[in-house]
């Protein structure tokens, strides 16, 4: 963003200084022509008036000499013709008595009242001699144009030079100003980072940038007090639930036992169901505290080895698919590395585990598969059972959704709620040859 800053204001810097110093070095450079050709033409003129005392009013020539004389101590050339073209006086050097300078006395005699020529080196004038339109003479003088060019280069260099020095300070003053704006923007952004991260006691900086970046700073504290406020509220909401309901529960199911250890028939049955009753409650109660935690927990994302924890939870499942007479394997675990809060893939992959288990009768087969495509890795989990009809795949996420395996509901929706909590996503499909598979793409870690 500072760059993006800097790049406009020294954009509108540079397009300023082109339209302002440019036309500015044109205007200069025009004046300086002209007063050059001014000067060029006065001096001339002058050539021209000594000579007429010498030629219209036969006065002696010292005047025109001393005016030629002067003419040559300035650089100048100057060349006196007669009526007749013939040269009457002329500098030493011969640039005024060229073909050219020639051709500008013949138009001059031939009528024109005064004539001139420029070029790269030499601007050239020739001034008629004489008055009241009786011409006696030509006098042409011929002034190098190199005073004149280096002028126009000393503007050049320094409106180039101002413009620089000014481009350079718009430079440092749109890196001091992107700094200014971006960098309370960047802290910002890192401070939100880290509490997406689970740092809930972060907090953004405020006191620098412009007054709408200390506002959203202020606003990002207050809802980062709000969230951490009722995270953790909800913590001890659900801990206390968590205390409350297991010591009843508990006691309660303490009591039963020894009651059903001494019915006797028709007692012993109820009891017997009654003990079946306080399990599935116990089974529930800690499905709905674990959908609690689910929802109020924020993960720290770490590394963590997809295919080491999928071997591992399986070898731990492995004993009870033994018991109930279903295949628990390991289709296809390739190294990867991803990146979740620690304990969320062990968590997810147990409930996976245990659904399918409970879905599969004896005899069938529950996979589970790691690959890894791209910047995500799938953990499949994939069971040959009676599958889901598609209005149950679309519920199974809700609480207390039916799947029709028998289960309480709550273990597809704790496993979603720690997918979304760690940036991953979910999805139930249809396992080739009939069952269900349920796909885990996981954000892979660096």
């Amino acid at each position: 963003m500072s760059r993006r800053i800097a790049l406009v204001i020294v954009g509108l810097v540079a397009a300023l200084l082109l339209l302002a110093v440019v036309p500015l070095g044109f205007s200069l450079t025009a004046n300086e022509r002209a007063s050059f050709g001014f000067a060029t033409r006065s001096a001339g003129d002058q050539v021209a008036a000594q000579a007429e005392e010498y030629l219209a009013d036969h006065d002696p020539p010292a005047a025109m000499y001393r005016a030629l004389a002067d003419a040559a101590n300035r650089g100048d050339c100057a060349t006196v013709y007669g009526k007749r073209m013939q040269i009457v006086a002329a500098t030493p050097c011969g640039q005024a008595s060229d073909t050219e300078s020639a051709a500008l006395a013949r138009l001059v005699l031939g009528g024109a009242e005064q004539a001139g020529t420029r070029d790269a080196d030499w601007q050239l004038v020739a001034s008629p001699i004489g008055d009241d339109g009786k011409v006696s003479g030509v006098a042409v003088l011929a002034r190098s144009s190199d005073p004149m060019n280096d002028r126009i280069a000393v503007v050049w260099t320094w409106l180039a030079g101002s413009g620089l020095v000014v481009l350079l300070l718009g430079i440092l003053f749109a890196l001091r100003l992107g700094r200014w704006v971006a960098r309370p923007l960047t802290v910002l952004g890192a401070s939100a980072a880290r509490f997406g991260d689970g740092a809930l006691e972060t907090r953004a900086a405020i006191g620098t940038g412009p007054n709408e970046v200390r506002e959203l700073s202020q606003a990002f504290n207050r809802m980062a007090e709000r969230i951490q406020s009722l995270i953790g509220s909800h913590r001890a909401w659900v801990a206390d639930v968590s205390h409350q309901l297991r010591t009843p529960l508990t006691a309660l199911r303490l009591r039963v036992d020894i009651l059903a250890a001494e019915a006797q028939g028709e007692t012993a049955a109820e009891m017997t169901g009654l003990q079946a009753e306080l399990t599935r409650l116990g089974s529930l109660v800690d499905g709905l505290l674990a959908v609690a935690r689910a929802e109020a927990t924020v993960p720290r994302p770490e590394a963590v080895r997809a295919d080491e924890t999928a071997a591992d939870r399986v070898a731990a499942w492995e004993p009870v698919a033994r018991e109930r007479g279903v295949a628990l394997r390991l289709a296809a675990a390739r190294p990867a590395a991803v990146r979740l809060g620690p304990g969320d893939l062990e968590q997810m992959l147990d409930n996976l585990i245990a659904n399918a288990l409970d879905s599969v009768p004896e005899g069938g087969a529950v996979s589970i598969s790691v690959e890894t495509a791209g910047q995500s890795t799938e953990v499949r989990v994939a069971d040959d059972g009676p599958g889901m009809s598609e209005q149950a795949r679309e519920d199974a996420f809700r609480r207390f959704g039916r799947s029709g395996t028998g289960g309480n509901g709550l273990g597809l929706a704790i496993v979603h709620r720690l997918a979304g909590a760690n940036g991953a996503e979910i999805a139930l499909r249809e396992t080739p040859g009939g069952g269900l598979t349920v796909a885990l793409r996981l954000p892979v870690s660096p």
